[in-house]
């Protein structure tokens, strides 16, 4: 009985793909989510996201079968030729895409799932020197727009979009878009519009600007009390004593009660 649960057991366990098919489907992805990719060959000889996850690839498995220094010298080479830090240790699913690359730094102990596109700048970076797990975990179909760091031993579901410039310090649930520092949750994946024939939403930039909203919905109210005051015959000063951009202020007000 034992045997036959292990055969099971053996026969329902995914088969890892080869590296030459990781390869293969990292070059094609490029196609997906870069529409200035013209051919296969500039692809392998132009970007550098592409270099540094083919290197990254081999290096990582020379670091599962403990050839940590040949592992650490690859890495070393890769970040020389691409301006991309990748460490040997750092686990990466299938299709991962580095956009223009410049920058990007993933630690020793990140995970990252299928489907995941990285802007240049964006960091996986760890919060402690102790050793373990230390370094972010990202879902499938993650989005990290430009320059955003996300730092620690946190986790980003699944389809989540890390608005530019963020920094992400908790956990993200699955389908949502975060933005700002510390990021925080402002909508649904989903509302920010449709996928594009791959299924990989790539509109990290269709974000709302949740500070704006804030101070227009400030003024809004600001105007219907003077309006108020106005009526009951208190005399109401709307004059801008901080600055001398009255008309602009209201073409401001404007625009963001138009934006709501």
């Amino acid at each position: 009985m034992e045997n036959v649960m292990a055969t099971e057991t053996v026969i329902s366990k995914p088969a890892q793909p080869s590296l030459l098919r990781l390869l293969r489907e990292d070059v094609n992805c490029v196609f997906q989510r870069d529409p200035a990719a013209r051919s296969h060959f500039e692809v392998l000889t132009t970007y550098p996201g592409v270099h540094a996850i083919l290197l990254q690839r081999i290096a990582h498995r020379l670091w599962k079968f403990r050839l940590r220094y040949l592992a650490r010298l690859l890495s070393w080479f890769a970040r020389l030729l691409t301006n991309i830090d990748i460490h040997p240790g750092a686990t990466i699913g299938r299709r991962f895409f580095i956009d223009h690359g410049a920058g990007v730094v993933i630690g020793e102990t990140a995970e990252i799932g299928d489907d995941v596109t990285l802007y240049h700048g964006v960091t996986l970076g760890g919060t402690t020197w102790n050793k373990g797990k230390r370094h972010p975990t990202l879902g499938d179909g993650v989005v990290v727009g430009a320059g955003a760091k996300i730092l620690g031993a946190i986790t980003l579901g699944n389809q989540v979009r890390v608005g530019a410039n963020s920094v992400v310090v908790k956990d993200v649930p699955s389908h949502r878009t975060v933005v700002g520092i510390p990021a925080k949750v402002v909508l649904l994946s989903e509302e920010a519009g449709a996928d594009n024939i791959y299924g990989i939403n790539l509109d990290h930039h269709l974000i709302p600007d949740p500070v704006g909203r804030a101070i227009a919905c400030l003024m809004e109210r600001i105007e219907i009390l003077e309006a108020q005051l106005s009526k009951q015959g208190v005399p109401v000063d709307g004059q801008c004593r901080l600055c001398d951009a009255d008309e602009l202020c209201g073409t401001e007000v404007a625009r963001m009660a138009r934006s709501k």
